[in-house]
């Protein structure tokens, strides 16, 4: 039978066989080929451990309320696939047996969707190019946000999927230099293959005293900020030149004792801002919205000015994914994105 990565319980991954279902009208059945997780946004549901799955959110007033929520469980794993048709149903024309897809799926061996949740796979477009079209998304808001222009200097916090793509990004958009910062070695050496000019390991050097002694101590315009870590945050703080701006990308969890508002932020004048997921800023609404977005992160990584070289690791079999999704929440040390190749 056919099996699927799903969390039965905070923290527990396992892999469990399931039934395929005869299609219905306008669906089709696709055989997974290549699948890859989020590792920030889905890893909070998977630990069950944030504000998203103990206080409810009031999307009205647009705040949590107390307590009160429960986890729930079971959840399906991993957030896009890329397969094979198989089957279709008898009114589908737009696919075909054969026919390469993607969509935003989870990681399991087959997938019976409707046509409209899967596209086609552009031609000469890796697997590993396709799972990264939403962390490059994520990435172009927080971009777009810092105004990042000709000449800025810059320094990007947390060298996971979205900074990786952040660095690039702020280097299409014209900054003159990049220092990276991330505690995971070969987050770094990635960050340093894609144009970093100066790569910082935050656990054995001071990152805002490097950064300002690298800038003939200004600090930098810009710090991007996708770690979701509160010292990093800290770390953009005391980085940021006089007037300048953080944007962060992240959302951050468990104890924030680490960040200090008394010194740099009060004496430095700084604007910090934040983005969320793949939507626009305001100053950028209505002209550029979510499927702009979307279509412009996708159309860099299909003509590859976005590159990915290295940057899906580790890759894995499907018969180990339970295993491995937990490695990337245990041992971060030892992944930037999760992929997943089918056993077929």
């Amino acid at each position: 039978m056919p099996r699927e990565l799903v969390a039965i319980a905070p923290k527990t991954p396992i892999l469990r066989e399931y039934e395929e279902q005869p299609l219905k009208s306008n669906e089709l059945r696709v055989r997974s080929i290549f699948s890859a997780p989020k590792h920030g946004t889905e890893l909070r549901p998977y630990r069950a451990n944030t504000k998203d799955q103990t206080s409810p959110f009031d999307r009205q007033k647009r705040i949590h309320l107390g307590e009160g929520g429960e986890p729930r469980f079971p959840i399906r794993l991993g957030n896009m696939a890329i397969g094979e048709v198989v089957e279709v149903s008898q009114e589908i024309t737009s696919f075909q047996v054969g026919d390469k897809v993607f969509g935003h799926l989870p990681i399991r061996d087959t997938h019976t969707v409707n046509q409209e949740q899967v596209k086609k796979v552009p031609e000469n477009m890796s697997s590993e190019a396709i799972v990264y079209s939403d962390p490059a998304g994520v990435a172009l808001c927080a971009i777009q946000g810092s105004q990042i222009c000709l000449g800025t200097s810059v320094v990007i916090f947390g060298l996971g999927a979205i900074g990786q793509m952040a660095l690039q990004l702020a280097r299409l958009q014209g900054a003159r230099w990049i220092a990276a910062s991330d505690p995971i070695p070969v987050r770094r050496e990635m960050a340093k293959k894609h144009g970093a000019d100066l790569v910082i390991d935050p656990t054995v050097d001071d990152v805002g005293f490097s950064v300002k002694d690298q800038t003939k101590n200004t600090g930098v315009d810009v710090c991007i900020e996708t770690s979701g870590s509160y010292a990093a945050m800290n770390d953009a703080l005391r980085a940021t030149a006089y007037g300048g701006k953080i944007v962060s990308a992240a959302y951050y969890t468990g104890d924030s004792s680490v960040l200090s508002f008394e010194g740099e932020w009060h004496r430095n004048q700084l604007t910090m801002m934040s983005t969320r997921d793949v939507n626009s800023t305001l100053r950028n609404d209505p002209l550029w919205n979510t499927s702009r977005l979307h279509k412009e992160a996708f159309a860099l990584l299909q003509e590859e000015r976005l590159s990915v070289d290295g940057l899906v690791h580790p890759i894995v079999s499907f018969h180990q994914a339970a295993e491995a999704y937990r490695i990337i929440d245990e041992k971060p040390a030892e992944s930037i994105k999760l992929g997943i190749v089918s056993d077929n």
